[in-house]
């Protein structure tokens, strides 16, 4: 569940066909087991766990704050951006008046659409970190590990003048090495409750009935704009969870007034 596969992560490679849809079904069914390399126990923190441990008082994205102790909170949240599809996207959000969480990538992505990035800071989303080129952090040794987190760190502090504390790893795989690189790098780690599984299919309609069959109170969903069916997914499930009685808030406005602390890694 808190795994997914994305062999490609671009245009080309995401369409060509049967061996892609093929692969991803094969890694997707992998990540279900949730082995984490060098048989790592993975403990995580819960949203409310984080809340239960104050830290400075956090200040509200432009959308204003939202104190999630009390409100019925999720967390929207899109990975391996910026791309083709995030003007549409970012219009949506400012329409909906509804903040996000954006995991980029370096590589074909940040370097590619940098007015992108800045305008996603600008409009008062978080702006984390997915790796520079997607590697499986697992697989690779501590100091490409250390290169594949400090590069699109040095991209989104030099496009926006903010370091990111936030990162998402590759597929959701980690360990104890990638726990203690990340606390080095003062950085968490951000897992997810919902996929829709976006990368497997461009309807549109099945996207926002899994997020919606999945939805809950402290929820983080994933999805991935670089996908043809997910944007056009977005305003459904925005105003069925509105309906809901859901308040959509940043990864960091789900866990004020706790912050997330370098090293540990969070899902609901």
């Amino acid at each position: 569940m808190y795994s997914r596969s994305m062999p490609s992560l671009t245009r080309k490679t995401h369409r060509t066909g049967n061996a892609f849809r093929t692969a991803a079904v094969l890694s997707a069914a992998a990540g279900l087991i949730l082995t984490l390399s060098g048989c790592t126990r993975l403990n995580t923190t819960a949203p409310s766990d984080a809340r239960a441990r104050p830290a400075a008082t956090v200040q509200g994205a432009r959308f204003g704050t939202v104190d999630c102790r009390e409100a019925k909170c999720i967390a929207l949240t899109f990975d391996a951006g910026p791309s083709e599809n995030s003007t549409r996207l970012l219009d949506i959000l400012k329409e909906k008046q509804v903040p996000a969480t954006f995991f980029l990538l370096g590589a074909r992505h940040i370097e590619k659409y940098p007015e992108l990035v800045q305008r996603m800071a600008a409009e008062g989303h978080e702006v984390a970190s997915h790796t520079w080129d997607h590697k499986i952090l697992t697989r690779i040794e501590p100091e490409e590990i250390r290169a594949e987190l400090r590069r699109p760190n040095e991209a989104i502090e030099r496009l926006t003048g903010h370091r990111p504390t936030l990162m998402r790893p590759p597929q959701g795989r980690t360990n104890d090495t990638v726990h203690r690189i990340c606390k080095e790098m003062g950085l968490a780690e951000v897992l997810w409750s919902v996929t829709a599984k976006d990368y497997q299919t461009e309807d549109s309609a099945l996207i926002t009935r899994r997020v919606l069959d999945q939805a809950s109170r402290d929820g983080i969903i994933l999805l991935h704009d670089i996908y043809p069916g997910t944007v056009p997914a977005v305003p459904g499930i925005i105003d069925a969870l509105k309906e809901r009685g859901y308040v959509f808030v940043t990864v960091p406005q789900l866990l004020a007034p706790g912050t997330a602390e370098p090293g540990r890694v969070y899902r609901p």
